[in-house]
């Protein structure tokens, strides 16, 4: 192999097709969802209304909008749902039309792909290595007084798994007000945090009209081809702007109506929280043992780590996992992660215990 290949999070056709391997034998640690997968109660219920195919869904997504409400203690008119987050941040970006740009780095390519298509001045600010990936509040809130007109933040952040308090995000809430800086916070993995109120922006909705909240379905909920995702904003000339460039329709009546019921599925969310929380402990006390490697903490459900095995790669790591049917993510082409770093999601039990194997061998 002369060139070396980059594979992302959904990638296993091509990872199947380059190393022939079956995809149905590769157990998938670079996509982030949810290890129980979609909800059997959801399942069944979705199965039980097939013939909602035949009629359209609420152009407005009422009850949908009910359910998100109440799932996030939050008025439903200050909620928007979209096919994906994706669409919702292009949206948004095309009804803004920040000429400057701040992005939290490093962090998901989607956010600078969609302003490519802008006029949009594109500025990073990157989270470092040596201060463990957490934000230098002091110094970024120096960077804000730059003046810009768009602000982007992933909490927790991808592929870091570091986060922001809402109390920090609040004081760059106040100064990105003074500067007419409008904030959009991308709250995909904060279902999976410890602590959610430690970290979710959604209550800030209420006091700042500078901000928009984006989630989805895709991750904790295990239905990324539900293609389900929300917004939620107290400014309603902004939401109202949004809405009118969005297609009708855009969401269909299963997703509409899966939506609702995963919102409900109070039992799949604890069990969910606390799988995630014990593994999450357990993983990062074994990771902790290894001597070649630095574990970053983790407020997601994967993990970030920096290989320091001398004339070890992160491609070197991801090949030898991926023989082993373990596909793991190299996360060399994250812009500004200089070193050799990998990154993981927190699966059951018996599939984390094999990867830790796996690496310990590798590592040791």
């Amino acid at each position: 192999m002369n060139t070396k290949p980059q594979f992302h999070g959904s990638d296993l056709e091509k990872v199947e097709k380059y190393y022939h391997i079956p995809k149905e034998r590769i157990t998938c640690f670079s996509g982030n969802v949810n290890p129980f997968g979609l909800s059997k109660q959801v399942k069944k219920k979705i199965q039980e209304h097939l013939d909602l195919i035949s009629s359209y869904p609420d152009r407005a997504y009422t009850s949908l909008r009910n359910s998100i409400g109440a799932y996030c203690h939050i008025p439903s008119q200050n909620i928007m749902v979209g096919n994906g987050s994706t669409e919702l941040i292009s949206l948004l970006i095309e009804q803004l039309f920040p000429k400057k740009t701040l992005i939290l780095g490093p962090t998901y390519s989607e956010y600078s792909r969609e302003l490519s298509f802008s006029d949009s001045e594109v500025s990073y600010y990157y989270l470092e290595a040596k201060n463990d990936f957490k934000l230098d509040l002091s110094d970024f809130l120096a960077t804000l007084e730059e003046g810009f007109d768009l602000l982007i933040l992933c909490n927790p952040n991808n592929p870091t798994s570091s986060a922001i308090t809402t109390a920090a995000m609040k004081e760059i809430l106040d100064v990105c007000k003074s500067h007419g800086t409008f904030v959009m916070i991308d709250e995909t993995y904060v279902e999976f945090a410890q602590d959610i109120d430690a970290i979710s922006s959604v209550p800030l909705t209420n006091l700042f009209d500078n901000l928009i909240v984006l989630r989805g379905v895709s991750k904790f909920f295990a239905a990324p081809g539900l293609r389900l995702g929300y917004a939620i904003t107290s400014n309603q000339p902004v939401l109202n702007r949004v809405k009118e460039r969005q297609m009708p329709w855009s969401l269909n009546s299963i997703g509409a109506y899966a939506g609702e019921q995963l919102f409900k599925d109070t039992s799949y969310i604890k069990k969910t929280k606390e799988l995630i929380s014990s593994e999450r402990s357990r993983i990062l006390h074994t990771l902790r043992t290894f001597d070649q490697i630095k574990v970053y903490e983790p407020y997601a459900n994967f993990f970030l780590i920096q290989i320091k095995k001398e004339g070890l790669t992160a491609f070197d790591v991801f090949e030898c996992c991926i023989k082993e049917g373990l596909m793991i993510r190299d996360c060399s082409s994250f812009s500004h992660l200089n070193g050799e770093f990998i990154r993981f999601c927190i699966l059951a039990p018996d599939a984390n215990t094999k990867l830790l194997n796996v690496l310990q061998r590798i590592l040791q």
